[in-house]
């Protein structure tokens, strides 16, 4: 080939700077996930001669950290960045203990370096820095479910869902736990190059359904079994087994062996929300699980989940989600075809 044939374009601009935090007893995943995914990134912006992301990960002085899995690796200083932009600042999760612990010089970090990024992101319990940080105030949040009540008791300020698998406001992206990271970071690539590459990053990383922000992070009778509302386990089984029945306040009163007044109000208490609240809970993640996993007719699965019909069926899902069953269906369903 000639010279004047090679017209090829080249890279041109400088590639997006990623940086991840680290810590010791930090979790390996919410690392390595986010950086395989913007490294499988990379290989297919390559192939288009588009620049892509340069990744860097840094902890306070820098070296070897150890994550809970007891896998080290090594690290730059925070120093390292001095008069360096970055693009994308990124706070993994995890932590030794039953409470979220960060170095005080790294919280004063983060503080110090996220108003000149364009996106703040935390991945798990990484939240609680951004929180520490003082970065979530008034903001909506995620973090992992099992964490919601001890972030909610230390920051009063934040609006904290605890359902999405990663929620956005403004230039702030917080996201699930452990893996969320990963839907979290195709979200980021998604909004940088568009959905063409996302989709080929994640079928590359074999990732069957691509989630979003509107699929739920864990399961609500797993919820309902780890809160400390030991009194109702068994009812909350027999409810899940019952779902396509009409379920009252005075039938589940009954079922618990107690008044209805007293039930109500002894339930609220001890969870938070109603038993109507649950039951709707219950109904909508056994809708969307047959939506994923079967090929069932609208009509059946309205019918097994309580709703009734069809119509009720499609209320729920637009009030709730924002999305129809069937739209949500081809979303996440795993029977569609995929060629990986």
């Amino acid at each position: 080939m000639t010279k004047a044939a090679d017209r090829s374009p080249k890279l041109k601009l400088a590639p997006r700077r990623i940086v991840l935090i680290a810590y010791d007893d930090m979790n390996l995943l919410d690392l390595c996930g986010p950086l395989q995914v913007f490294a499988t990134a990379n290989r297919y912006l390559a192939s288009e001669k588009v620049t892509g992301y340069e990744t860097i990960v840094v902890s306070i002085e820098g070296g070897l950290i150890t994550t809970s899995a007891g896998l080290q690796f090594m690290t730059v200083p925070v120093s390292f960045l001095k008069g360096l932009s970055i693009d994308t600042l990124i706070a993994p999760g995890g932590c030794a203990g039953e409470e979220y612990y960060a170095p005080p010089a790294l919280i004063a970090w983060v503080a110090k370096r996220a108003s000149s990024v364009r996106r703040l992101c935390s991945v798990c319990t990484g939240a609680f820095l951004l929180a520490a940080a003082g970065q979530l105030t008034g903001k909506r949040a995620a973090t992992h479910w099992a964490w919601v009540g001890r972030l909610k008791r230390l920051h009063t300020d934040i609006d904290i869902d605890a359902d999405k698998i990663f929620v956005r406001d403004g230039k702030v992206w917080t996201s699930a736990g452990v893996t969320a990271g990963i839907d979290l970071t195709l979200a980021l690539i998604e909004e940088d190059f568009g959905h063409k590459i996302a989709i080929d990053t994640a079928r590359q990383l074999v990732m069957f359904v691509k989630r979003s922000g509107g699929q739920s992070q864990f399961s609500v009778t797993l919820a309902t079994q780890t809160t400390e509302s030991g009194d109702f386990g068994e009812l909350h089984a027999w409810i899940a087994a019952n779902l396509h029945e009409p379920l009252t306040v005075e039938r589940l009163a009954e079922r618990a062996s107690m008044a209805p007044r007293t039930f109500a109000r002894t339930y609220v208490k001890k969870l938070g929300r109603t038993p109507a609240k649950t039951v709707e809970m219950m109904r909508l993640e056994v809708a969307c699980r047959a939506l994923e996993e079967t090929d069932l007719p609208l009509k059946n699965i309205a019918a097994a989940a309580g709703y009734g019909d069809e119509q009720t069926l499609r209320r729920v899902f637009h009030r709730q989600l924002g999305v129809g069953p069937a739209q949500y269906r081809s979303r996440f369903s795993g029977h569609q075809d995929v060629n990986f």
